[in-house]
């Protein structure tokens, strides 16, 4: 069985088992789970919605 990499909505670097990530729904669809690397997190570096476009900090 293989595990699905997690990638950083913003950046798309793979988000490493223990890294200080978050995760939350799109605040505008809610269809999509947005992940946060804690580097785009520290220097809010916007992210895109893949699937309304949404844009967010």
């Amino acid at each position: 069985m293989s595990k699905r990499v997690v990638v950083c909505t913003s950046c798309n670097k793979p988000i490493a088992p223990g890294e200080s990530a978050v995760n939350f729904p799109c605040p505008s669809c809610g269809r999509v789970k947005i992940w946060r690397c804690e580097m785009c997190r520290e220097l809010a570096k916007p992210y895109v919605c893949p699937s309304c476009g949404f844009e967010g900090p």
